[in-house]
């Protein structure tokens, strides 16, 4: 076997120089670097700038770096900066050996390098495989954590949410009411209770009563605005949150249009069933004494009077309510029945 031949499987990254600087011959995975590049023929200091050692711009000083690690970058594209040790082969030519050091990766993704590239003892082969394996586990992993953190989410967004009707649940409102309170927020509670729904479960069938709950779930939340909350925290209550809230014609516009819908029939197997919604609302205007107890609590007593005025109404929570409430007396706080 010819000495190129050697030196082609053992350091298939080489270059052979005769005394004149000349490269004589080129390893398979150097040409490989410009395999649109002819480099024998071509002077190694044309073919190469040698960034380190500084200074190095003549075949004399080219020489006197011999055995000393050289910083190379390869002419043409894309970059390829190489390592490279010239050694004398004691006839007056030399051999450089290459390498992409620490940039080995780089070099096998921009040149399509495969094991078959490099000497089968190089310990680049074993370190690209750690890397693969490496990246491979990383990967893996990233998957699992996303897979987690997905089923994370989901099992979240399921304690969140009534089942039913897929509004969000108590948990969730509570969770809400406390972090707008923290906050010290301008938002607006609304209790909603569906009357004469009983009656509905009585002669229909509960069968009857899950869908229009279902029905009433999805018409609340079209007459309410994105940034609110519908939750149902009940078997026929409901409480809507309205965060950001500055004027009660809001309220008022809102209820209303809740309350007109919900008194649409709602056909189901050739049945209807008729009900309609009674709303006590409490506006929290930045307070910093309120609490969640107390919020629900005078949206409650606020609803308890929409149901004796009537029902089918809003009423608008004041302080004089829970008075009335207390005293068993008929309710004279703010009630709106819609027009």
């Amino acid at each position: 076997m010819a000495n190129t031949d050697v030196m082609d499987v053992l350091c298939p990254m080489h270059l052979m120089l005769d005394a004149q600087g000349v490269i004589t011959h080129v390893g398979p995975t150097t040409q490989k670097l410009r395999p649109d590049m002819a480099l024998v023929g071509l002077p190694f200091l044309e073919a190469f700038t040698v960034r380190r050692p500084r200074g190095v711009a003549t075949l004399t000083q080219l020489w006197a770096a011999q055995s000393l690690k050289l910083h190379l970058e390869l002419a043409g594209e894309p970059p390829a900066r190489l390592k490279g040790v010239l050694v004398p082969d004691g006839r007056g030519a030399a051999i450089v050996n290459l390498s992409f050091g620490i940039s080995i990766l780089d070099g096998v993704r921009d040149y399509a390098l495969t094991n078959a590239d490099f000497a089968a003892t190089d310990l680049a082969i074993e370190m690209l495989y750690l890397v693969e394996a490496k990246s491979a586990a990383m990967e893996s992993s990233r998957q699992l954590n996303l897979r987690l953190q997905g089923a994370k989410v989901a099992a979240e967004e399921q304690a969140f949410t009534d089942t039913l009707t897929g509004l969000k649940n108590r948990r969730a409102l509570e969770l809400l009411l406390e972090r707008l309170l923290a906050a010290n927020a301008c938002f607006a509670v609304m209790h909603i209770d569906l009357d004469y729904f009983k009656a509905v479960n009585d002669t229909l069938g509960h069968a009857a009563g899950d869908h229009v709950l279902q029905v009433v779930a999805g018409a609340m939340i079209e007459e309410t605005r994105v940034t609110d909350t519908v939750a149902r925290v009940g078997g026929d209550e409901f409480t809507v949150i309205l965060p950001n809230v500055s004027d009660i014609d809001v309220l008022e516009r809102v209820g209303r249009r809740i309350i007109e819908r919900i008194e649409v029939p709602i056909p189901f197997k050739g049945q209807v069933s008729k009900i309609s919604a009674s709303i006590g609302t409490v506006w929290i205007q930045s307070s910093n004494t309120a609490t969640r107890a107390t919020v629900m609590e005078d949206a409650d007593i606020a609803l308890y009077a929409s149901k004796k005025e009537g029902r089918a109404r809003q009423t608008m929570y004041t302080p004089e309510l829970r008075d009335t409430a207390n005293s068993g007396l008929r309710p004279k706080g703010r009630s709106k029945r819609p027009s």
